[in-house]
């Protein structure tokens, strides 16, 4: 179920800001009327998007984002009157997508979450790679080290690697797995 979060103090512009993105394809609209509500509901519930207001008592817009953000990436679009830059800063440091200044139109609503969740997915992806490339690295460094110790017990380079990729195959372990344990053995 596709869900997204809408959040405003004022009822009649959550009404009118949930309309617009349930154009949007989401089977359900989520609301809240301050901040403290919105981490809430975006922390515990199957959110995909969040469309919130700055100004709001109890927890600012921005200040919510930003809980959101360490919590739980989302894609987050603020919708304010206020366009300072000092705002529109605080906004993007605590993550935000997207920005929409009020009066809200549809057609401008609709491209900021359409941007937004395009945003997330690409940074998403982008994360999930740095992650997979960081457990490379340090598999490699973990094989390389484990090498080093066959070395040390008298194999040439391409003799230990091929032992650590036959221990691998024979225990049905990854290499990594293997090499940990040659240096474990070590110590």
């Amino acid at each position: 179920m596709k869900r997204a979060l809408v959040v405003d103090d004022e009822p009649l512009l959550r009404r009118q800001v949930a309309e617009i993105v349930s154009g949007y394809g989401f089977d359900e609209i989520l609301e809240a009327e301050n901040g403290v509500q919105a981490v809430e509901i975006a922390i515990h519930q199957e959110v995909l998007l969040v469309v919130m207001d700055v100004g709001m008592p109890v927890m600012d817009g921005i200040t919510a984002a930003e809980k959101i953000g360490k919590a739980k990436p989302l894609p987050i679009v603020l919708v304010t009157a206020n366009t300072e830059a000092e705002t529109i800063e605080r906004a993007r440091l605590a993550g935000v997508m997207n920005y929409v200044v009020k009066p809200v139109r549809a057609e401008q609503l609709f491209a900021a979450v359409d941007l937004a969740i395009h945003q997330f997915v690409e940074l998403s992806s982008l994360r999930d790679e740095v992650s997979m490339l960081k457990e490379t690295l340090e598999s490699r460094k973990v094989i390389d080290r484990a090498k080093g110790v066959l070395m040390k017990r008298g194999m040439d380079e391409p003799q230990a690697f091929r032992r650590l990729q036959k221990l691998a195959m024979d225990k049905r372990k990854s290499l990594r797995e293997v090499a940990e344990a040659v240096l474990l053995t070590e110590d």
